[in-house]
């Protein structure tokens, strides 16, 4: 498949950009800055920052591309916006917070767990840039479960991104968590994604769960 990878040279991108290629994918990275010719690619996958991703995903879908966006912090608004251009081209934008599979097991270990006790909180932890807070798998976790589930968030150096989700009910507690230690820990899911996008309907998805 031939893909362009917005975000080359970050955190995410400079550890996914080799593993694409060795899955045998064309890839084109880009930065900012950089010319953003996207004729003749399939996919376009970002992992830039909030300021950026919806131009590049509007520039992708413009261009006839699928998009897959990793970049957390966009807001409601520019959701509904891709979506209706995503539904205006034809093709499909695919959101997802956290392409850890580990992940997404949790969130759905945790909305299982909310049905059956009293109250939930989530605590996110990440790396110290990390610019939105709650980190968007935080947001999706508590979306997820039942009633006001409060998110604290942790920003500090030499963490890259865990969660814990801590239940509580009558005499005992649950504590559902995820860490992860290496980036590499998102190229399954995104390889993962890249072979299933195609079959994904016009307009916005959400979450890696999509495919899985």
């Amino acid at each position: 498949m031939k893909v362009v990878l917005f975000g080359r040279d970050g955190k995410v991108g400079s550890v996914l950009l080799p593993r694409l290629q060795e899955a045998g994918h064309e890839v084109r990275g880009i930065e900012l800055g950089e010319d953003a010719d996207l004729d003749g690619y399939e996919v376009a996958v970002d992992f830039t920052a909030p300021a950026a991703v919806l131009g590049n995903a509007r520039s992708a879908l413009e261009a006839g591309l699928s998009v897959m966006i990793g970049t957390t912090g966009l807001s409601e608004g520019g959701l509904v916006e891709l979506d209706v251009t995503a539904r205006e081209r034809g093709l499909p934008c695919l959101v997802v917070p956290n392409f850890a599979i580990g992940a997404v097991l949790m969130m759905r270990f945790a909305e299982e767990a909310a049905r059956h006790l009293a109250a939930a909180e989530v605590i996110e932890l990440h790396h110290e840039t990390k610019v939105d807070a709650p980190s968007g798998t935080a947001a999706a976790t508590a979306a997820r479960m039942e009633g006001e589930v409060p998110i604290h968030s942790v920003r500090l150096p030499g963490l890259i991104a865990h969660q814990e989700v801590i239940l509580g009910g009558e005499g005992q507690t649950l504590t559902i968590r995820h860490d992860t230690s290496s980036r590499e820990a998102f190229v399954p899911g995104v390889l993962l994604a890249l072979e299933a996008i195609s079959g994904l309907p016009p307009g916005l998805s959400r979450g890696l769960e999509a495919v899985l």
